[in-house]
């Protein structure tokens, strides 16, 4: 089971739901846009009675007192580096003000300090260039981590121990995750709220804040290249066409052909658009399909493969457990049990 549902039902001895307790840990040259996002999404879920389901709080390393911003502005900050020893998760933003994670790859004392009051097993999180932090810490040593597009070749220099993912949006490895550059931290927050509460608990987060529950394909779509021809078809009609149909056999064939376009053609605009290949993109949008049917119907497991587009609940327990590490049914216990609060 992954941490963030083991943390997230935590009882008190007298059987008292405790909040998932989010610290965010913020040093001089702050985004203030990265500071409010877990702000926004954390404290914005909550459970059947409206209960909120997270604290989050902010702290410094230097302890309380004015942190300045990227912006013209300082943020007084409440709470010191103690809070982190009592934290569930922590999230590091990015800081514009350069420091030896940056430029040597080690972390600045007052930030080991910091990081050495966290207890084991909390789950750890960056928000863009934050991740040279958590690299600097030694957390991200052999494991997939991603950062801002336009950091990542310097990122993988200092790091090399690091396995960078440069096109995705967020790198989910159980108890450590990384983001892309700023608002990729809003979905990777939703996706860990996603991952902790299920779909509908992040979906009206999601609307809330006025933002998309998912956003397909990874950071790719966001590099800067040429500005493509005019006479370039897109291939929102395919996917379109595809999330009507996906509990029928699809081919890339298929999809071509509902943008008029060769296959080969199709799957090098589709990766241009979205980030990632069709038949990545078909997988993905039927793991969030078969979420959905798991968490909101009675359906059984084979009904749920079927209409998902999985044929099998071999094959979609299969890529359920590559996601998010669990059998069907053992997920659709844990978000009846989590909605039962």
């Amino acid at each position: 089971m992954p941490a963030s549902m083991e943390t997230s039902s935590r009882n008190t001895d007298h059987g008292t739901r405790v909040r998932h307790r989010v610290a965010v840990l913020v040093q001089h040259g702050v985004i203030p846009f990265e500071v409010g996002i877990p702000h926004r999404i954390f404290g914005g879920a909550r459970d059947s009675d409206r209960a909120d389901l997270y604290e989050v709080l902010t702290c410094s390393p230097h302890g309380p007192g004015p942190v300045r911003a990227e912006a013209d502005f300082e943020i007084h900050v409440v709470h010191g580096p103690e809070v982190l020893e009592t934290a569930d998760t922590v999230i590091v933003p990015a800081a514009h003000e350069r420091s030896v994670a940056h430029t040597e790859g080690r972390l600045p004392e007052e930030m080991a300090a910091a990081f050495a009051r966290i207890r084991p097993g909390t789950r750890l999180v960056s928000i863009c260039t934050g991740s040279y932090f958590l690299a600097a810490a030694g957390y991200l040593d052999g494991l997939r981590a991603t950062t801002h597009w336009s950091s990542t070749d310097h990122f993988q220099r200092l790091f090399p121990q690091v396995r960078v993912e440069p096109d995705v949006l967020y790198v989910d490895n159980g108890s450590i995750l990384t983001s892309a550059g700023v608002g990729s931290g809003v979905d990777l927050c939703l996706h860990l709220v996603r991952r902790d509460h299920g779909i509908a608990v992040a979906n009206a987060s999601a609307r809330r804040t006025v933002v998309p529950p998912h956003r397909e394909g990874g950071q790719a779509q966001y590099i800067q290249r040429p500005v493509p021809q005019p006479q370039q078809a897109a291939t929102a009609a395919a996917r379109s066409w595809a999330l009507d149909r996906l509990d029928q056999p699809l081919t890339l064939r298929e999809l071509a052909e509902c943008e008029a376009m060769s296959v080969r053609t199709f799957t090098r605009r589709f990766r241009e658009e979205v980030g990632t290949s069709p038949g990545q993109w078909l997988a993905q949008q039927r793991v969030e399909r078969a979420r959905h049917l798991l968490e909101s119907s009675d359906l059984s497991v084979d009904q749920v493969a079927r209409q998902a587009g999985f044929g099998t609940a071999a094959s979609m327990r299969q890529h359920l457990q590559a996601v998010i590490g669990v059998s069907p049914s053992a997920y659709r216990r844990t978000f009846r049990a989590t909605a039962a609060y």
